[in-house]
């Protein structure tokens, strides 16, 4: 099993060997700034105790607060966190917003809670955590099993035990109407397609280029349908049951109908349905996987026919397939470039909660759009100038741009 933390280190390694980066610094950044386990008592529905564990990696806070998401699973580890705190760190400078990384969590599967205990364990959470989190300090958001609702939970609990004026600019990702942005919801995806777009015009991709997208959660629908409506083939498809081809193209709308009529994309009409597996090695233009971390690997690398990838997911490329990639001459826009623009309406959000503003959609979007076509552009200028991959061209620019925050 690939180890996330070790995977994130390795690539600063390598983009901080190519650029000639302050080894002294580089030292720095390979470690959280702090990390905190606590102890969350909770009495369920039954009235018997029940403790959980919560975490928070607040890794680099030079360029501003700590920023990232708050998750609940089962499978929660210091590894996840740690390494998911250190590319929000990253993501933030490639994206240029002024905040530094965080990640948090809840070991917890909450499809095994009510909705009462799901409100009392997020107020536990900040309980024990507020001592650490303000809207100029560390700025959590939702994450994997983490919703609005949740946020809206957590933001009322800071409030209540500080009376921080602020409190509302604590967290991201809360409900519109509730100091929530318009547009966060698409950002992500929306995000993801304005850096293909750059990517497609650097790299003479044709128009109606073929694309095949892995995954079907909100990420994904709103990458899809951006490129279908802008006259892309998008001709695969997949959720965590498998996927659906059709080479000539898939219609997106009537395949969205499908899935919430039957729950699936399985036999949608006019498709093939394949594994998870096969799609990823279809023959496509570009490959946009929006599922799981280490889904191309050494095993699969060789057989992917895409010429760009572009990374909606967390780290789905493991350091092996990324050295066959460079070797094949497949482009790879990494995941800290591809998928920030959650991150990015994020601050938005923040930015508009500590100035009393609110903005429209379309404010929101064109500030999005503008703020990631500048976001490639810089990635681009420092890929060229160390002849380098967009990976390494991104690491070096954030890890640039971090540093110079740092204090010697």
């Amino acid at each position: 099993m690939t180890n996330p933390f070790e995977t994130a280190v390795k690539q600063l390694e390598e983009a901080a060997g190519i650029a000639k980066l302050d080894k002294n610094k580089i030292e720095q950044l390979k470690s959280p700034d702090r990390y905190v386990e606590v102890s969350i008592p909770i009495i369920m529905d039954s009235g018997e105790q029940k403790i959980f564990k919560g975490f928070r990696s607040q890794h680099n806070n030079a360029r501003g607060a700590y920023k990232g998401g708050i998750r609940y699973h089962q499978d929660v580890n210091l590894d996840e966190v740690r390494a998911l705190s250190f590319w929000m760190s990253f993501k933030n400078a490639v994206i240029n917003v002024p905040f530094g990384g965080g990640k948090g969590g809840i070991i917890v599967n909450p499809k095994e809670l009510s909705i009462s205990e799901l409100e009392k364990l997020s107020r536990g959470w900040v309980q024990k955590m507020y001592r650490i989190l303000g809207p100029e300090v560390d700025v959590p958001a939702p994450d994997v099993n983490t919703t609005g609702q949740i946020m809206d939970w957590m933001v009322d609990e800071y409030k209540k035990i500080t009376g921080d004026e602020k409190s509302l600019a604590v967290f991201t990702g809360k409900p519109v109407g509730k100091g929530g942005s318009l547009g966060r919801e698409e950002a992500t995806g929306f995000g993801g397609f304005y850096v293909f777009e750059e990517a497609v015009k650097h790299h003479q991709i044709q128009p109606g280029a073929k694309i095949v997208v892995q995954g079907f959660g909100n990420v994904s629908t709103f990458f899809a349908k951006m490129a279908f409506e802008k006259g892309y083939k998008v001709v695969a498809l997949s959720d965590s049951k498998g996927g659906i081809v059709n080479m000539d193209g898939l219609d997106f709308n009537k395949v969205l109908e499908h899935k919430k009529a039957s729950g699936g994309l399985k036999d949608f009409s006019g498709s093939k349905n394949i594994t998870n597996e096969e799609l990823l090695e279809l023959e496509a233009d570009v490959l946009a996987p929006a599922a799981l971390e280490n889904v191309l690997t050494e095993s699969n690398a060789n057989k992917i026919k895409a010429c760009l990838i572009v990374e909606l997911a967390n780290g789905p490329t493991t350091k092996e397939a990324d050295k066959i990639f460079e070797e094949k001459n497949i482009s790879v826009i990494p995941d800290i470039l591809a998928n920030s623009g959650g991150v990015c309406v994020s601050y938005y959000e923040w930015y508009q909660n500590m100035n009393n503003e609110i903005w429209n959609k379309e404010q929101v979007l064109e500030k999005l759009e503008k703020q990631i076509k500048l976001a490639f552009a810089d990635v681009l200028a420092a890929k060229e100038k160390y002849k380098t991959t967009y990976r390494n061209g991104a690491y070096i620019l954030a890890a640039t741009r971090i540093m110079e925050k740092m204090t010697p």
